[in-house]
């Protein structure tokens, strides 16, 4: 048997009153969830080069190792070094 919809969809049930319910407010979670989120939103040229967000995290964890074996690219340069290549 099918219901019958007489009522639309965005109208309460007959059983239900509006002062039931408290007055609602928009984005009253939005600061919580924004600290708690950690998305990153790629360019489209990079997000087409990688499938998935696993391809990504290996790529970074790979940029993290070479950096860390390369000491000229994780530290700054000191105002000696250069006065010493002239």
């Amino acid at each position: 048997m099918k219901k019958d919809k007489s009522t639309s969809d965005d109208e309460l049930r007959t059983e239900y009153k509006r002062s039931d319910f408290k007055k609602l407010e928009r984005g009253k979670y939005y600061d919580r969830v924004k600290e708690s989120s950690n998305v990153v939103v790629l360019d489209d040229e990079i997000a087409a080069i990688f499938p998935n967000s696993a391809a990504v995290n290996r790529a970074l964890h790979t940029l993290v190792e070479v950096a860390r074996k390369t000491p000229g690219l994780t530290r700054r340069s000191s105002r000696r070094a250069k006065t010493a290549r002239r």
